[in-house]
């Protein structure tokens, strides 16, 4: 398969394989951590006005989401590549730490949480999918 090919398709598969994981881990959070009395969360603007009900339990599966997310897709995405791998895992976790960042723009979380997920769930996760895709690629 063609190089160039190869490496579209492994940031293409990285951004919808990472992204599926995200959502699973999204859908568990109302199942396994009862959501606060009176949250909405079927829609942005009903999460945004429900966030100060909210306690720290209640961030961990958004966390989950966001880091398995990216390790995953950026796993993938280096596992397919033709070459550079790393790169392309990195470009997932840019690609998912953007996406991080309009939450923190457009969600009013707590501080604690927005700096720990922007600091710990994108670029090390990138990265850490990066060297796990990498390594079980080489033979």
């Amino acid at each position: 398969m063609n190089p160039i090919f190869r490496n579209i398709l492994a940031v293409i598969a990285g951004l919808v394989i990472g992204s599926a994981v995200n959502m699973f881990f999204i859908s568990l959070n109302g199942r396994v951590i009862t959501l606060p009395e009176g949250a909405d969360v079927s829609t942005m603007e009903g999460l945004a006005e429900s966030m100060w009900l909210f306690e720290p339990k209640h961030f961990i599966f958004p966390f989950l989401a966001h880091a398995m997310g990216t390790l995953v897709g950026a796993y993938f995405a280096a596992r397919i590549a033709a070459n550079r791998k790393m790169l392309f895992a990195m470009v997932i976790g840019v690609a998912f730490l953007a996406g991080g960042i309009i939450n923190v723009i457009n969600l009013p979380a707590p501080g604690w949480f927005s700096t720990l997920d922007l600091l710990l769930a994108y670029i090390p996760m990138g990265w850490l999918g990066g060297k796990l895709g990498s390594k079980v690629s080489k033979k």
